[in-house]
């Protein structure tokens, strides 16, 4: 299962897919949840020309690829907004600070930063 997890190539195919073990299983454990979690945050990611996120309990960093397909004029103004808050580190890093000491607030940030980053308000977990 979890590779079916791991190889999910959409949302809907992912959302199936949680519905079909939750069928098989009954409620899922915290962890599977936040593999879900993970997978849909990797999907939102990779269009946007994400490679990697990272985040701890205070702080986390998003590493680009060297062409990311972001507003950089959206990234920018971001960074002068709230530049307590995120901050680059060096050209394909930006680093940001987290209220988040549980996964779930975690998870909740990355995807505010995610949809911050596309300028989606509606998408926001």
């Amino acid at each position: 299962m979890y590779k079916r997890i791991a190889s999910a190539d959409s949302q809907e195919a992912l959302r199936e897919l949680q519905v079909e073990m939750i069928d098989r299983f009954g409620l899922l454990p915290e962890a599977a949840r936040n593999l879900f979690h993970l997978t849909e945050l990797r999907l939102r990611a990779e269009p946007l020309g994400i490679r990697k996120i990272e985040a701890g309990p205070d702080s986390g960093r998003i590493l680009f690829e060297a062409q990311p397909n972001i507003d950089a004029d959206r990234l920018i103004r971001l960074i002068q907004e709230q530049p307590q808050r995120y901050r680059f580190d060096g050209r394909e890093k930006l680093r940001f600070t987290l209220d988040g000491s549980d996964a779930d607030s975690r998870i909740s940030a990355l995807h505010h930063v995610l949809d911050t980053l596309t300028g989606d308000s509606s998408a926001a977990v």
